[in-house]
């Protein structure tokens, strides 16, 4: 490698927890040279790495002809994560008449690493920041803001709220929810952090029935035994939540109380157990092939969850007696062939519209109902 360290000018501040923060400006080329992009899987462990989503070639080409025109405008920032192998020499000298001193300017020294072991990480600009490493213009200048943390939990905290009102899958922003500290989100993102929590905690736990059945960003396993979309788990679990009535609800956090989580553990695995013993041929199954595992069936089977947790005691309810009342909807479900009488719809033509899942939802809600009064 030509040089061990890149030297900038630099402006100096603190955030947050006595946090270092640096702005400058570097050459599009060397972005590359010293950060390294973390993109999001989990270890042979199963613990969550990174947060970054693939690479969009698409636009990562467009960028790239965009630059390559020359005389071009690109006055976004970049924002890296540094570790605290950045070095900051503050410059001499007094500070000009009428400076507020929010700043202090500087020479910052960044070392630089091979691939995989560089001392920054990109948490907004991937795609900008493999362009300029394509472009022909290569001594671009370019504008970056750097926070110094080699927190993992920090990093990801920033990644989701910088891509919060961006075009970000909504998938990846809930897989790396859990792993942010709660206090610092938005009311909104904090509301989603719970779901997301428990739809983890299904997959990773070999006493859940859900246990390495469900599809996360992450996912990279060629031989996975997944087939559940974790989207649909998260938004049957928030359901429960939100609905007054629903089996989760009073165990929920508030403003003031961190939640019961041990017992929304307690529900989910007691229901969804009965749910897979009372259908085990529809069980575990591709969506093809089942639709007890499409986002419809998980939804649908959620809603019966609330209604039957609200005529029994919650959390201390035991198996058998939830056996019970989903054994009450059994002879009304078809989710690998026939037709659900009710709403006159062959098993498979059930798909994924708002229409088809309400239908699906009415129809287990009243073949409970009826059977519920005899």
């Amino acid at each position: 490698m030509d040089k061990q360290e890149l030297v900038v000018r630099a402006l100096h501040t603190i955030q947050g927890h006595g946090l270092d923060v640096y702005a400058f400006f570097i050459r599009g080329g060397d972005i590359m040279k010293i950060a390294d992009i973390s993109r999001v899987e989990r270890d042979e462990r199963d613990l969550l790495k990174g947060f970054q989503r693939p690479e969009i070639q698409q636009h990562v080409k467009e960028i790239v002809e965009y630059l390559d025109q020359g005389n071009v405008l690109f006055p976004n920032s970049l924002i890296l994560a540094m570790s605290p192998g950045v070095r900051f020499t503050a410059s001499r000298g007094t500070r000009p008449s009428g400076d507020e001193g929010v700043g202090q300017t500087g020479t910052l020294t960044i070392p630089v690493f091979e691939a995989g072991s560089r001392v920054a990480w990109i948490v907004d600009g991937q795609q900008r920041s493999l362009a300029l490493s394509r472009s022909t213009n290569q001594a671009f200048p370019v504008p970056v803001v750097a926070f110094v943390s080699d927190s993992l939990e920090v990093q990801r905290e920033q990644f989701v709220l910088v891509n919060k009102a961006k075009p970000l899958p909504r998938r990846l922003i809930d897989e790396l929810l859990p792993e942010t500290r709660n206090i610092l989100l938005p009311r909104d993102l904090r509301k989603r952090k719970v779901p997301s929590e428990l739809c983890n905690w299904l997959n990773r736990n070999n006493k859940s029935p859900f246990y390495n059945l469900i599809k996360r960003p992450s996912d990279k396993k060629e031989d996975s035994t997944a087939v559940i979309t974790d989207t649909s788990v998260v938004e049957m679990i928030r359901q429960s939540l939100s609905n007054p009535l629903g089996a989760l609800a009073p165990y929920k956090p508030t403003d003031t109380e961190p939640g019961d989580i041990d017992a929304m553990c307690t529900i989910l695995v007691t229901y969804w157990a009965v749910v897979r013993d009372v259908f085990p041929d529809a069980w575990g199954k591709d969506p093809r092939q089942s639709r007890l595992m499409h986002s419809a069936g998980i939804l649908a089977m959620g809603v019966l969850m609330d209604r039957i947790y609200a005529r029994l005691s919650g959390a201390n309810e035991s198996y058998a007696s939830v056996r019970r009342e989903v054994e009450k909807v059994a002879p009304y479900c078809r989710w690998t062939s026939g037709v659900w009488e009710s709403i006159g719809l062959r098993w498979n033509d059930i798909e994924s519209t708002s229409q088809d899942k309400k239908r699906l939802q009415d129809a287990l809600v009243r073949a409970y109902t009826s059977e519920a009064r005899k």
